[in-house]
């Protein structure tokens, strides 16, 4: 037998999220930003170190080409994590200040 919501039985919602959920996403999220961070260092050190050297041009644009990509994507999560583990953690100072008309999670 199958459970039917009735209309006298609404279905249950999901619980609010809390600040303690905003605060571990933010700390999480600025975990990966600073490891990202320090790889992105290495990244950018180690090619700085050791550049492409090939005797065909088709070859050293492809080289150069696949560093560039490789440092952007690298910084690219680095920021983009940045800006998650920011916005969450304004999302949780918001949250601390604002009325609870809810039961949190």
């Amino acid at each position: 037998m199958t459970d039917v919501p009735t209309p006298e039985s609404p279905e249950p919602r999901d619980p609010r999220k809390g600040p303690l959920s905003f605060l571990s996403g933010a700390l999480t999220a600025g975990l990966l930003a600073w490891l990202a961070l320090g790889l992105s260092r290495r990244m950018v050190v180690y090619f700085a170190v050791h550049p492409p050297h090939y005797s065909s041009p088709i070859a050293q644009n492809i080289a150069v080409t696949l560093k560039t990509l490789l440092v952007g994507l690298s910084f690219l999560a680095t920021f983009s994590t940045g800006f998650v583990a920011l916005g969450l953690a304004l999302v949780f100072l918001r949250s601390l200040f604002t009325a609870r008309d809810q039961n949190p999670a």
